[in-house]
């Protein structure tokens, strides 16, 4: 069959399955009505589930004939605490909840593989079908990892897939080397003596510390990192005072950011380095700091071996539209912690157009059920290539 006909008369099936997802968004750790869904499907095509890994998390195995090698094939399965504004038949029926980066498409795409293979069997080894919860920054795959993942389902490589808007339906990006950075969460605690708005001389000014700190932050980027190193350090939360008390200097300012990085000794550098301005300030001003910096996501760094088995597949679907040179995220996803457990590919398979710039994480963002047929044909054919029978 043509490689991109993998789903056959299951599409409508996939279709109306992903659509159903997309009306009932779950956050992390809470999809149960959607674990409940893919493992009943599972079970239906004849599949071994293993449930609550992770709290919701769903693997399926299959094995087929005597070959030795396992392989793991990851789809992440929340949502996003955020509004669905765009107008659609099967849009979010959960306020405050909806599908705005595609797990719902990715979870359909995997669960089509399954079916797929279940039928064909065409392949000699064992496949797990790690359905993940919890990835939009709840945790999800270390926790599925510290659950015993891969003790109980040891793979030899795990690949992951995300759609990406912009690239076509047919078009896949399987690149080499750092795909996402890492995610990381720093808080900083400036406490001085509060006194009267006129008065700034008789306490210790903390809001004029936290400007200066401000100032001094993308410094940590521009002058400290190896500018051939990519970074990114923002402020995105900062606390202080009362604007219904515009003549009270505060005792206290909080500031909150990200930092990102691609390897691990840039982002031990960030690290020690808002830490060192942060400490730096409060001497500076006769200040007190306080500093926290939250290790969340390890950056996904696509191994060599699995990312040539990856590129064969992916050629063998999508031909001269497969690229091998794309710029990575700056985004984060836990997939890092799966592929520190086995070599590990993170593919981007393309959404189409960004419609009315719908990006993910956006308002109006929607998964574009064509590539469906286009991701079920990936995973069968990596699997059938990866685990070739003999």
């Amino acid at each position: 069959m043509p490689p991109l006909d993998r789903t056959g008369n299951d599409l409508p099936f996939l279709t109306a399955f992903r659509q159903d997802l997309h009306a009932h968004p779950e956050l992390g750790f809470e999809e149960e009505r959607t674990s409940a869904l893919v493992a009943k499907h599972l079970e239906e095509a004849g599949i071994a589930v293993h449930r609550g890994l992770g709290k919701t998390g769903i693997v399926g195995t299959l094995q087929v004939g005597n070959g030795t090698r396992r392989i793991g094939l990851r789809a992440d399965m929340d949502a996003l605490a955020m509004p669905e504004l765009a107008d659609r038949p099967y849009k979010s029926t959960i306020s405050g909840k909806m599908h705005a980066c595609g797990h719902d498409g990715h979870t359909t795409m995997l669960l089509g593989a399954v079916r797929h293979l279940a039928a064909t069997r065409n392949f000699s080894g064992t496949v797990h079908f790690i359905f993940q919860p919890a990835e939009e920054g709840r945790g999800g795959a270390r926790t599925m990892v510290e659950d015993g993942l891969f003790k109980l389902f040891p793979c030899d490589a795990v690949y992951g897939l995300h759609n990406m808007p912009g690239l076509d339906v047919d078009e896949m990006a399987v690149v080499e080397g750092p795909q996402l950075a890492s995610s990381d969460s720093w808080r900083v605690t400036f406490k001085g003596v509060g006194t009267h708005g006129a008065k700034p001389h008789l306490g210790r000014d903390p809001i004029t510390a936290m400007g200066s700190f401000l100032a001094a932050l993308q410094s940590i980027v521009g002058r400290v990192i190896d500018p051939l190193q990519p970074a990114v350090v923002s402020a995105c939360s900062v606390q202080a005072g009362d604007p219904k008390a515009l003549n009270v200097i505060p005792d206290v300012v909080d500031i909150g950011g990200t930092a990102r990085a691609y390897s691990a000794h840039v982002r031990d550098q960030l690290e020690e380095e808002i830490g060192r301005l942060a400490n730096g300030t409060a001497a500076m001003f006769g200040i007190e700091a306080k500093y926290e910096f939250i290790r969340r996501i390890p950056p996904v760094l696509n191994d060599a071996d699995a990312t040539a088995r990856a590129l064969k597949a992916a050629k063998s679907v999508f031909g001269e539209k497969v690229r091998t040179v794309y710029p990575p995220s700056t985004a984060g996803d836990d997939f890092s912690f799966f592929a520190a457990e086995a070599p590990g590919c993170y593919v981007w398979l393309g959404n189409g157009p960004a419609v009315d710039g719908a990006l993910h994480h956006n308002t109006s963002y929607d998964f574009n059920d064509d590539a469906i047929a286009s991701g079920v044909a990936f995973w069968t054919t990596l699997v059938e290539q990866e685990l070739a029978a003999d």
